[in-house]
């Protein structure tokens, strides 16, 4: 078996006794005791606040990539006919080419039906695809139709 060496035991032991007469000398030893007291009792202080604020970041930061995390889902709350209706209407009637007088939009569980007559096909399904593109719209009943036609069922 191989024996230790006894220099780390030895400077241990005078490191010791180095802080000991440093601490225990007759003219400076209290002040000195006191002195670091206090500085071991105030890096203890900032050390708890340092963690708390530590921890209340961490926590801020958690809470934001929660919402930030529902937010990129679309969990949003769903909206009721009247409101539906409303955006729908605002998004549709955006371009001047749409015949606002003409179109009558209304809006049954999210379902949005759209009814009334239009010039040309080509904006009978341009209308229905902007409907669908609405954040809300469950489906679209597309009861529009053009001068020549009747409506479809």
């Amino acid at each position: 078996m191989r024996s230790r060496s006894p220099l780390p035991f030895f400077l241990a032991a005078a490191m010791g006794g180095a802080a000991f007469m440093y601490f225990a000398d007759a003219q400076q030893g209290r002040r000195r005791r006191h002195v670091t007291r206090d500085r071991a009792l105030s890096l203890a202080r900032h050390g708890v606040r340092r963690g708390r604020k530590l921890v209340h970041h961490a926590s801020s930061d958690a809470r934001g990539y929660v919402e930030r995390a529902k937010n990129a889902r679309g969990a949003t709350e769903e909206l009721d006919d009247a409101t539906l209706v409303d955006k729908v209407e605002s998004i549709v009637f955006r371009d001047r080419d749409v015949p606002k007088g003409r179109i009558n939009v209304n809006a049954e569980n999210g379902v949005v039906f759209l009814r009334g007559e239009v010039q040309t096909t080509e904006l009978v399904e341009a209308l229905e695809s902007r409907v669908r593109k609405v954040r809300g719209v469950r489906g679209v009943k597309n009861l529009l139709h053009t001068a020549g036609q009747g409506p479809e069922g």
